[in-house]
Formats: structure tokens, C-alpha cells, sequence
């Protein structure tokens, strides 16, 4: 939160991360929420100094010695003040009073902004593709999840005292998020022969020396906090969930696998299989933002490319067929919804956006933004004329919507 701006003024500015609002006050103190971005933070800090001299009062010691940065990101959030405000003394008390115009802050919970890369170099076989929301690498537009963690978790320590010890060493006494994480897995991955300590010199050593893992993190705590309605904290997320903690083991391993460690990567993934029950081989490539949800049974072969924004639930085999080498898993596209129960099989695409039926079993390519149900899977709507998705399946979660189009049962 930024520092208090610290003077009394006529009006009181109230500053929240929804909405600013102008209420008569005689007095207030005024503050900026985390959630804004540094231009919105200025631009708010200014008005208020153009106040201060326009009143005459003595300039405040904590503004006094700061200036708006030479450059800012750009923010997703609409203006937060209209600059034809008017200063003008009331003639019938005296006082001093500045008319601002406020609008509506509303920051959404999923990324708005849009991409439709592909995730693999070898999707050449996908020609209509659609956009979709790809994740930001600019965190400072975005709430601090570790500091939001800590938060969360001093307020179920009170709610629960009896869970102090726990929350203690697992969050608060962690001083960031790579070293909770590498703790929290190091915990849930050790055995007698395998001890927390080498474990958690691993695990923390590549998450510290590798940002673009910490950032795959925090976008997936972000995408499982934002499409799983049982997630109530990210903090219940981070301890709880197991598919989330898979899908970061795997993102180690992978690392180290990549640099040459299989031994050590596959050893990882035989724990995270035992521990979670879900196979995921360190060969595997995995985009961000993604939703294992429940988890159960998820297996993921070694050449399997999955992408950004993807929802994935239990008992989903994304597998090969036969036994030859190379290239022969699945590739999924960005923001595909994969509905519990499916199989996946051989080196086909699934396309941008599409959604998989639960149960369903796929051998050849499905186009972007179509449904595919059914053993063996069909497109909704025929294969010339497949009926196309205006939303974005693994952003809504919806698993149903397909049905009384594609069948007249009823139960």
C-alpha cells in the first residue's frame, strides 16, 4: 500500500480497489490500494498536491520528494480521474471545496489481454486459430499473490489457533514465495531414502535462479483461485491442492531435464506420481495458467506440449500409441477445456479454444473453438460444419452446454 499522503482536506477521497468515490468529510486521510497500478497511484498522488497548493497548505514530507517515473506500464483499468475538475469557494459557508469526477474501477480477474501464438512450433496443421487470453509477464499490473498468501494465512490463524504451527512454517516464517514452495514439496515428496533437506536444496536452488518458473507459479495460483469456485484462498490453493503442487513438481523437473539431469528429473516425477497420483514425465512441455483440477489420474506423456490457459480435470490421459519413439504425444492448444475421464491419444492437435466431452476419446485433430464428445469423439455439429465456441471453454468451465445440440437423451 503506498505510503499516506497525509494531509486534511475539505473533501474526503476514498480510494478502494473496486471503485473511487467523493464523500464531504471535514477531515480524512487518503490512500492508494496494492491493486492499482503505478500511473493510477500518480495520478491520484498529483490531484492531491495540485490541492494542497491550491489551498495554501505547507507541502507534505512524504510527496515532497517523490516524481512521477520517466516511463509507466500500460494499465488495464479504466481512468480513475477526470482532470476538468473546478476548485471554487462556496459563498454561502466559505470553504474551500474541488468538484472531481470519478469513474468506476473495475480490474477483471482474468487477463484481458489476447494472443493467439501457438505453443508449439510443430502445430502447423492448425490454420483457424483463435484468440485467447495469454498470461501477462508484467506482475507489477497484478495483486502480489505471495503478499495476498500471508495475508490470507494471519487471518485463518486466527480464525483457527490450533493451526498456528502449521501455517507458521509453511508461510510465515518463509521469507518468499520460491523458498514456501520448495519447502511445501520437499514436505510432500520426501520419503526415509529421500530426505527433505537434499530436497528442498533442489527444489529451492532451480526456483530461485529460474524467474520464469516463479512467474509460472503465481499464474497458475491465479488461474486455479479464479476458475475453481472450491478454491477459497490462493493460500488454501498453494497448501491444498494437490494438482497444483504436481503441476509445479513438474515444472522443476522439467528444468532438470532440460539440462541434462534425467536421472534426478524422473526420480521427482515417480514422487510426485506416488504422492499425488499424477504421472507427469519432465520430458513434457507445459504453457501457464493452468487448472489441474482434482487431478487424480492425470498422466501426461513425454512428448505432450500443453498450452497456456488450459483447464484440465481427473482421469486424463494425454498418451501415445504403439511403441515408437519421437514425436507421439498430444499437443493442446491454448485455452482447451479437457473434461474428466478423456483420453487423448497419438501425436494429434487440439486446437485453440476447443473442448473435450468427459469421457470422450480422441484420435484425430480437433479443430480450434469446436466441442469434441463422444468414443469415439465427434465434433458437435458434423465434421463439415462443427458448431464454433464464442467463449472460451477452459475460462468458463463449462462442461455441458454442448449437449442439447449434439443429443436429444433425457433422462
Amino acid at each position: 500500500m503506498l505510503s499516506n499522503i497525509g494531509t486534511r482536506f475539505p473533501e474526503k477521497i476514498s480510494v478502494s480497489m473496486r471503485s473511487l468515490v467523493v464523500a464531504p468529510s471535514s477531515s480524512c486521510v487518503c490512500k492508494a490500494s496494492p491493486g492499482f497500478s503505478l500511473e493510477t497511484r500518480f495520478s491520484v498522488r498529483n490531484h492531491l498536491r495540485s490541492l494542497r497548493e491550491a489551498l495554501s497548505l505547507p507541502p507534505s514530507p512524504s510527496s515532497s520528494s517523490q516524481t512521477r517515473p520517466p516511463s509507466l506500464p500500460n494499465s488495464d483499468m479504466a481512468a480513475c480521474v477526470d482532470q476538468t475538475g473546478r476548485f471554487y469557494r462556496d459563498p454561502s459557508s466559505g470553504e474551500h471545496r474541488y468538484n472531481l469526477k470519478f469513474a468506476n474501477l473495475c480490474r477483471p480477474r482474468i487477463s484481458s489481454p489476447l494472443s493467439s501464438i501457438p505453443v508449439s512450433q510443430n502445430r502447423g496443421k492448425t490454420t483457424d486459430t483463435i484468440k485467447v487470453a495469454e498470461c501477462h509477464d508484467q506482475d507489477e499490473d497484478k495483486e502480489d499473490v505471495w503478499l495476498r498468501m500471508r495475508e490470507e494465512a494471519r487471518s485463518d490463524v486466527s480464525g483457527e489457533p490450533i493451526l498456528s504451527n502449521y501455517y507458521e512454517s509453511s508461510i510465515l516464517s518463509q521469507d518468499s514465495l520460491e523458498s514456501a514452495l520448495a519447502s511445501q514439496l520437499s514436505i510432500k515428496l520426501s520419503n526415509s531414502s529421500l530426505s527433505w533437506g537434499t530436497l528442498y536444496e533442489l527444489l529451492h536452488g532451480v526456483l530461485s535462479e529460474d524467474r520464469e518458473i516463479v512467474k509460472s507459479v503465481k499464474e497458475d495460483l491465479r488461474a486455479v483461485h479464479d476458475r475453481d469456485p472450491a478454491c477459497v484462498t490462493y493460500v488454501h490453493c498453494f497448501l491444498n491442492f494437490k494438482g497444483f503442487l504436481a503441476c509445479q513438481a513438474h515444472r522443476v523437473a522439467h528444468k532438470l531435464w532440460s539440462q541434462g539431469r534425467q536421472v534426478i528429473a524422473l526420480v521427482i516425477q515417480t514422487r510426485v506420481s506416488e504422492a499425488f497420483a499424477v504421472d507427469i514425465h519432465p520430458g513434457a512441455k507445459l504453457g501457464r495458467g493452468l487448472l489441474f483440477d482434482h487431478a487424480t489420474g492425470l498422466v501426461v506423456g513425454e512428448t505432450a506440449v500443453i498450452g497456456n490457459n488450459v483447464s484440465i480435470l481427473h482421469n486424463v490421459t494425454l498418451g501415445g500409441t504403439g511403441k515408437v519413439c519421437g514425436d507421439r504425444h498430444p499437443k493442446i492448444g491454448d485455452g482447451v477445456l479437457i473434461g474428466a475421464g478423456t483420453c487423448i491419444l497419438g501425436s494429434i492437435e487440439i486446437g485453440d479454444g476447443a473442448k473435450i466431452g468427459a469421457g470422450s476419446v480422441v484420435l484425430k485433430d480437433v479443430p480450434p473453438r469446436t466441442t469434441a464428445v463422444g468414443n469415439p469423439a465427434r465434433l458437435v455439429g458434423g465434421k463439415e460444419n462443427p458448431v464454433r465456441l464464442d467463449d472460451i471453454p477452459s475460462l468458463t468451465m463449462d462442461h455441458t452446454s454442448h449437449i442439447s445440440e449434439w443429443s436429444d437423451y433425457v433422462i
